[in-house]
């Protein structure tokens, strides 16, 4: 099983993301934030995926920074992206520049086969 960083910055979503990601049997680890996720990077900890919200209230940098510098930091590293921002989900098509993309609101089924997904690739 894999270990995936949620970083989303609204709390409800990023808990229920993780308990959703647990009951399939991965270990999930939180961030709230792109410089606490980076930190979390940098260290030894196994990573396998990353999967992030796009738009972070809370940072200067938003999803797709964190992703680019999350694999410099871990090459091979398998990213998720989401937002909930209409105007992005119009824009974005299904494949991200290195990742897939999950438009909110998702349901859990489409959570599990998106991270399916994400970790066959």
């Amino acid at each position: 099983m894999a270990v995936v960083l949620i970083v989303e910055d609204e709390l409800f979503t990023r808990e229920l993301a993780g308990m959703y990601i647990e009951d399939w049997g991965h270990t999930a680890l939180y961030s709230s934030c792109v410089e606490e996720a980076i930190g979390l990077l940098r260290t030894n900890q196994p990573i396998d995926a990353l999967f992030t919200d796009i738009y972070l209230r809370t940072a200067v940098f938003g999803g797709c920074d964190l992703a680019h510098q999350a694999m410099i930091l871990r090459p091979g590293l398998r990213v998720l992206y989401t937002t909930g921002n209409s105007a992005t989900v119009q824009l974005t098509s299904r494949f991200v520049v290195g990742g897939l993309f999950l438009g909110k609101p998702y349901t859990p089924l489409q959570l599990q086969a998106s991270v399916a997904e994400m970790l066959a690739n």
